[in-house]
């Protein structure tokens, strides 16, 4: 079976993860594997992506190969498949731009980003080398620049692009528009996780409305200890993901919530959870003749592998519509996928269209092909 070849940017836990679970689900594949949601996607199983490009900044795993890199500090996550094989690609010094906030430089070392004193390398160049087909982009939240540096690379190169960063590249019109224009897929922006905050937030919100219950206000708070919550710190890095995760939710409701009444987004950082992260939702409203109803939940999960899960899709989806001569925004994908696509759906509707892009049947996203 041909290889999806893949580049990585961002070699941080996320990376590790999906690494890690290319070479699990090679040796734990069946019919029914456990932990992913599309077994084989045009033919493709989670074995048959190939990583064949890698860049970061951080001075532990520039230069390193990807099996070893993966593991570098500060990665955290949890490590459910120790053996990684050396496959020659190695983590390239990529352009540093807004991809790492100053506070860090306080943080020790194990938690912290620490950048490599190298000389960024020509990614596109890079990219073309590699015969890279899709790029996954995996750099830290509020890394606007850095995000459009890649989405660039990706239109000179003519690579599929994953956007996994609440920065707007496939619901901003402007880039769609270019990623058309070059005959480029993407997906995006910004990706749910399996089992998510976001998720379940924006099903238990649309329980709610279909069983007549109007919601009065709700919030979601969330905790942990990995990077991404590190360099959240920094408040102003996070005014798109707080835009990313309240619309995901507002964009399931019959009415939206005035801004008073709806809070969404990262809480704080609590170092000794590592890649564990808690997520707190609460929902307030009235039921029958105005009866109160109140739900509260608690939900912990690894972090990155929850995003992997979803990730592994999203990748083998963008190789098939590059195959396929698709371009711009892949709306039914990015709608199952991403907490911002460039439309939203109802989760069970974006489910049914991307199964129907996965066997050629959804007209929505083949108005794009090119010509």
């Amino acid at each position: 079976m041909k290889k999806v070849k893949l580049a990585v940017v961002g070699v941080g836990n996320c990376a590790s993860s999906l690494i890690q679970g290319i070479e699990y689900y090679g040796h734990h594949h069946n019919e029914h594997s456990d932990g992913i949601m599309h077994t084989q996607i045009n033919g493709w199983r989670p074995q048959d992506i190939k990583v064949v490009a890698a860049f970061d900044i951080d001075r532990r795993k520039v230069g390193l190969p990807i099996a070893k890199a993966i593991f570098a500090e500060p990665n955290c996550t949890t490590v459910f498949q120790k053996l990684i094989p050396v496959n020659g690609v190695g983590v390239k010094m990529g352009p540093l731009l807004d991809g790492m906030a100053d506070h860090m430089k306080e943080y020790p070392e194990s938690r912290a980003f620490r950048v490599a004193d190298v000389k960024p390398v020509n990614v596109v160049e890079e990219l073309k080398n590699s015969g890279a087909e899709v790029m996954v982009c995996y750099l830290p939240v509020g890394s606007q620049k850095a995000v459009e540096f890649y989405a660039n690379a990706c239109l000179q190169a003519k690579v599929a692009m994953v956007n996994c960063m609440p920065v707007f590249i496939a619901s901003d019109k402007k880039w769609a528009n270019k990623f058309k224009e070059a005959g480029v897929p993407i997906i995006g922006d910004d990706i749910k996780s399996q089992i998510g905050a976001t998720i379940v937030h924006r099903v238990l919100s649309r329980l709610f409305n279909d069983r007549g219950c109007k919601i009065l206000r709700t919030y979601q708070l969330n905790t942990g200890g990995n990077t991404d919550f590190l360099n959240m710190l920094e408040k102003s890095r996070l005014k798109s993901k707080k835009i990313s995760k309240t619309g995901s939710v507002q964009s399931q409701l019959d009415v939206p919530l005035g801004a008073d009444n709806i809070h969404i987004g990262p809480s704080d950082y609590v170092s000794w959870q590592k890649d564990n992260k808690v997520a707190f939702i609460r929902i307030e409203g009235e039921g029958f003749g105005g009866a109160p109803i109140n739900l509260e939940m608690r939900l912990s999960v690894q972090d990155s592998p929850n995003s992997a899960g979803v990730v592994i899709d999203a990748i083998r989806c963008a190789a098939l519509a590059r195959e396929r001569g698709l371009a711009g925004p892949l709306n039914s994908a990015s709608s199952y996928y991403m907490k911002t696509p460039p439309v939203q759906h109802r989760d069970h509707i974006a489910r049914e269209l991307t199964n129907e892009f996965i066997m050629g049947k959804n007209i929505e996203v083949n108005k794009n092909k090119i010509n």
